[in-house]
């Protein structure tokens, strides 16, 4: 669908009307500038690419500042491909806050919060096993039996042990946009939305 690529700033509370306090994230859409038009003829599928926020020279590849010159905008640091556009837009078009409308639902990407390896008890909310009796010791947090005995002799995949959490990618549906400050290229979004501050996520009508 349509977008614009945005960046989370954070988030905040505001008051409806009727004095309801509703927690809000501030996005950054923008602006967004079109490096790319692809068309069915020549790549197969008809789609809009995107660059969002700045990247120096020295630090963007031969390749991807030939890219940039033929579209005629400066190096991009985020590229994305958006699909749905009501009108053809032309290389080096900008687009920002004002893509969206206050009231409309949006789909949301980003990448959520790593948090490292961790074991069962936070990464799936085991209970741990039993109390400190019996020659417990310090297996508090263990994940206890893993089900297995002389047969298969191995643990059946899938089985829920610790291993690295967060750090993926994540899409929340229907996020109602609350306001749209075009001035400052800022949308506020009902809710939270994935990811870090500073992170970068996926906008979608």
């Amino acid at each position: 669908m349509a977008g614009l690529i945005g960046k989370k700033i954070g988030m905040t509370s505001i008051f409806s009307a009727e004095g309801k306090n509703i927690p809000c994230t501030l996005v950054e859409t923008g602006p967004c500038v079109v490096t790319q038009v692809k068309t069915v003829e020549k790549d197969g599928y008809a789609a809009v690419q995107l660059g969002f926020g700045e990247r120096k020279e020295k630090h963007t590849t031969s390749a991807l500042m030939g890219h940039f010159k033929k579209a005629g905008v400066a190096p991009k640091h985020k590229l994305a491909e958006f699909h749905g556009f009501d009108n053809e837009l032309a290389l080096g078009a900008e687009l920002k806050a004002d893509f969206f409308a206050e009231g409309e639902f949006v789909d949301v990407t980003g990448r959520t919060i790593g948090k490292g390896f961790q074991g069962v008890v936070k990464r799936h909310g085991f209970g741990g096993v039993g109390g400190q009796t019996h020659g417990q010791h310090n297996r508090l947090r263990a994940p206890g039996s893993m089900g297995a005995c002389s047969f298969p002799s191995r643990v059946f995949k899938g089985k829920r042990l610790g291993g690295r959490m967060g750090n993926a990618q994540v899409k929340i549906k229907n996020l109602q946009v609350v306001r749209v400050l075009a001035d400052k290229n800022l949308v506020v979004i009902k809710g939270s939305v994935p990811g870090p501050k500073g992170s970068i996520l996926k906008i979608e009508k």
